[in-house]
């Protein structure tokens, strides 16, 4: 089974998304902030992270600034996830597999997410 780590401080967006990963069979951990992400990643064999930006200890792309630079193991793909535009510019973006606009609608995410584990 593949694990999806779930970075966001919104409790809903944690909730929302771990339902649907665990309905399309995925093991799902959560973490509320960058801090808890980076540590869960660390000590977690993590098939793939959906980072948010804006987290309330570490922004994400920082988070995934440290990932890239800091881990021992091999990064995990990330997905940016943020429900602000704007942030494509940052060089940090590139280090992603991909960068999404939150939505309503889970299909994007949840299209993007097969595609990136399958290729696993």
């Amino acid at each position: 089974m593949k694990t999806i780590l779930v970075v966001d401080d919104e409790e809903n967006i944690r909730q929302l998304y771990s339902e649907a990963f665990k309905e399309e069979g995925y093991n799902v951990l959560l973490a509320a902030t960058g801090t808890e992400g980076l540590e869960m990643a660390s000590k977690n064999t993590v098939d793939l992270i959906i980072l948010d930006i804006r987290l309330p200890d570490i922004d994400g792309l920082s988070v995934l600034e440290k990932l890239s630079r800091d881990n021992k193991k091999e990064v995990p793909p990330v997905i940016l996830n943020s429900a602000y535009s704007g942030y494509e510019n940052n060089s940090n973006v590139w280090l992603a597999e991909k960068y999404l606009i939150k939505s309503g609608d889970l299909e994007e995410l949840k299209n993007t997410v097969k595609k990136i584990v399958e290729r696993k």
